[in-house]
């Protein structure tokens, strides 16, 4: 299972991404859900990017441990070997089509693994791809991302609370965020906010149980 790979080289990644995944299915629903159906999403790819979401950040397997696990924060030159993982990702991911059989799956994986930390003004990388140049997905993604970083503790800061993470975000509609899915976002943060303690409950139930953890698709083994 590809995203048991990155648990298996950092536990506290393994959580990130369990609750990344849970804050793009609130999201994608969401979404889906508005009458006007802007984005065109039909079931089948709100399937596919909740699933695809669970490899964000794959390419972290390619960071040394020695800066994946370091305690303290990191510096300017380690800081731009961690911006190397969406690069990363997306050539694991380049490996993988003709074993994955699914084109359209693998496409929507390697938008969000390579494109998850562009913004929408711009100024994100690795490619400075801006506004709706950015995958849906990807853009998605990158608000459950940044949402649970601001909740985490970090070696470099304490863990924001809900309320500061959700003004934080809904600040930075049309800086870093697409403007419509912040507006969605703010319309469902009251499902967000459990989700933390829930993937807390599920850690210490799972252990080392890997299937309950990650409910693996039968089909592709993610």
């Amino acid at each position: 299972m590809l995203a048991m790979a990155t648990d298996i080289r950092d536990h506290s990644t393994g959580d990130h991404i369990w609750r990344v995944t849970e804050f793009v299915r609130v999201l994608t629903w969401k979404l889906l859900d508005k009458p006007d159906n802007s984005h065109g999403l039909s079931f089948d790819q709100v399937q596919d990017i909740v699933k695809a979401s669970k490899l964000h950040d794959l390419g972290k397997i390619a960071i040394p441990d020695q800066i994946l696990r370091k305690a303290d924060k990191l510096t300017a030159g380690e800081f731009e070997i961690v911006k190397e993982h969406p690069l990363q990702g997306a050539r694991f991911l380049d490996g993988f089509a003709d074993p994955l059989g699914d084109d359209v799956f693998l496409s929507i994986a390697r938008d969000i693994a390579l494109y998850h930390h562009e913004k929408w003004d711009g100024t994100g990388y690795p490619t400075g791809l801006m506004g709706e140049d950015i995958p849906l997905s990807a853009r998605i993604v990158a608000i459950a991302d940044v949402y649970d970083a601001l909740i985490s503790i970090r070696p470099y800061k304490k863990a924001f609370t809900h309320e500061d993470s959700v003004e934080i975000i809904i600040n930075d509609s049309e800086r870093h965020f697409d403007p419509y899915l912040v507006e969605l976002f703010g319309e469902c943060t009251d499902v967000f906010k459990p989700i933390p303690e829930e993937a807390i409950r599920r850690s210490r139930k799972s252990g080392s149980d890997g299937e309950q953890k990650w409910s693996t698709d039968k089909g592709t083994g993610l």
